[in-house]
């Protein structure tokens, strides 16, 4: 009986029939890899020939197991066969390895007690320590076999960008093709074994690397996304936020803009999850307080401004952003992190447009934001003859557009003395030939016609606001304004050369008037 001369298992269980009553019948429970395996092993029994690989190898080394195939039954039996298949064919390529591992999935926990597993692992380690290159069958491996390869890399030393690369290859692989949807059941990526696509998205996140170079910021956004329509745990999500917040520099527009997936928790649902952008520029301002220890530079701090101020001029028009939320994003960041305030103006002007039913004072908590004397001469240009904004903001604008003719004037005449001064020298044969004085003459009286132009826009306001402002309770101090504005706007171009130091002495009128 050749199954029971090489099998213990079954050795055993036919001595115990002999010696019973019962009809002879041997049932063996739980076989690794099925009614397959045991055929291969009976045909190994039989002396038929069959081709050992790295599709059958892990489930003949378990059924050998299984069946006490040793060498205490038999010489040159199958456990002895199968392992030394084994290893040539984990040490041909790391292809084969993680075929090999891939099938070991449904051999557990047996193929981690007779260490199939480990060898499996520390083969493709060993090449990714030598090549950094991972084989594609990587993707093909459930999710807590790819978790130990990869937590083997980080052990044993592999680069953070390599193993980068592996988590950005399996998460497209097996994310990708899946349904993603919000949907009331769970996502499965593996019904059989009842492995959801947010216990990968979780498994995922938690073998991130901690360096920069380990993975690509877009990925980082993607995995949030994936984390907001399945429902991923609270931990899993803040520390997909913590890793964004602290690499926000590198964003784009297009990764801010993530939609919202809290549809029916009642309230105006923007289409665009603001609250989350908040939390991110949050993190990003508080790095400091990280492991890390580094907070963000200035250089950083501008690049986040312009990607948030363009942001906001993205989602400005939703007709369900709230003024609150606008305004929280608008000043998340600290004064020094702009340089300028054009593309943030660009942001209130479009929400302006798209809220067109706000109040005057709504307007100005809206309108608060901007720093006037931050925006250029094009933005300012554009301001004063917005009918969008009101009237306290368009004042600050002609203001602060005011102080800037009146420097550029004070400039304009200092370097015309100085080209005087020059010609002198020059006819006096002291210094070098220059001939810029009829262009800078040309530059000052193109200055005074500017600002006769703001002196008639002023003008203009006047005359159609001084209606409303006689009928308004606040109309005194608004009138009040408008007089100041007069008095130190309309004056004598003389007089803007007569001092410079006291081009910038006056204030600019309260907003709150």
């Amino acid at each position: 009986f050749p199954l029971a001369s090489r099998s213990g298992r079954i050795r055993k269980r036919v001595t115990e029939l002999r010696n019973s009553s019962e009809k002879p019948k041997i049932r063996l429970a739980d076989v690794p890899g099925g009614v397959e395996s045991f055929i291969l092993a009976a045909q190994f029994c039989y002396g038929t020939h069959f081709e050992i690989g790295a599709s059958n190898v892990a489930e003949i080394c378990c059924v050998s197991s299984y069946l006490e195939m040793s060498e205490v039954y038999s010489v040159n039996n199958l456990s002895l066969v199968s392992d030394e298949h084994l290893e040539i064919i984990i040490n041909k390529d790391s292809e084969s390895a993680v075929e090999v591992l891939r099938h070991c999935a449904d051999l557990l926990p047996l193929a981690d007690e007779l260490k199939i597993v480990a060898r499996c692992i520390d083969s493709v380690v060993s090449e990714a320590l030598l090549s950094c290159r991972f084989p594609d069958g990587l993707s093909l491996l459930r999710i807590d076999l790819f978790r130990r390869v990869i937590s083997a890399m980080r052990c044993r030393g592999v680069k953070p960008e390599c193993i980068g690369a592996s988590l950005v290859n399996y998460a497209q692989k097996v994310l990708a093709k899946r349904s993603m949807s919000q949907q009331p059941k769970p996502v499965f990526v593996d019904s059989d074994d009842g492995i959801t696509a947010s216990h990968v998205v979780e498994t995922l996140v938690g073998l991130i690397p901690n360096e920069r170079c380990g993975v690509p910021v877009s990925f980082l956004f993607g995995l949030l996304r994936c984390a907001a329509m399945l429902g991923c745990s609270d931990c899993c999500r803040v520390d997909i936020e913590r890793r964004i917040g602290s690499r926000l520099d590198e964003a784009s527009v297009d990764d801010l803009l993530i939609p919202s997936f809290r549809h029916g928790s009642g309230g105006r649902e923007t289409v665009f999850d603001v609250e989350l952008v908040h939390r991110l520029l949050m993190n990003f301002c508080h790095r400091d307080d990280d492991d890390d220890g580094f907070s963000p530079s200035q250089i950083e701090f501008s690049k986040v401004s312009k990607l948030l101020d363009s942001y906001l001029s993205e989602i400005a028009s939703d007709v369900n952003l709230e003024i609150h939320q606008f305004v929280a994003i608008a000043e998340a960041l600290p004064d020094h992190a702009r340089t300028s305030h054009d593309v943030l103006y660009r942001a209130v002007d479009v929400y302006l447009r798209g809220h067109g039913n706000l109040s005057d004072s709504e307007k100005r908590k809206v309108c608060k934001v901007i720093n006037f004397e931050l925006l250029s001469a094009e933005a300012g240009s554009h301001a004063t003859q917005n009918e969008r904004l009101p009237l306290q903001s368009i004042v600050q604008v002609l203001y602060y557009e005011q102080l800037r003719l009146r420097d550029a004037l004070l400039l304009a005449q200092g370097a015309d003395d100085d080209s005087k001064s020059q010609s002198w020298r020059i006819n006096s044969g002291l210094g070098t030939p220059r001939d810029n004085y009829a262009s800078l003459r040309m530059e000052n009286r193109d200055l005074k016609l500017e600002l006769a132009r703001l002196r008639m826009r002023v003008n203009d306001l006047e005359k159609n606001h001084a209606a409303a402002m006689k009928r308004n309770s606040k109309s005194g101090g608004c009138a009040r304004v408008i007089t100041w504005l007069l008095k130190t706007m309309i004056v004598k171009p003389p007089t803007l050369f007569s001092n410079t130091s006291s081009s910038r002495a006056s204030t600019p009128p309260s907003s709150s008037r």
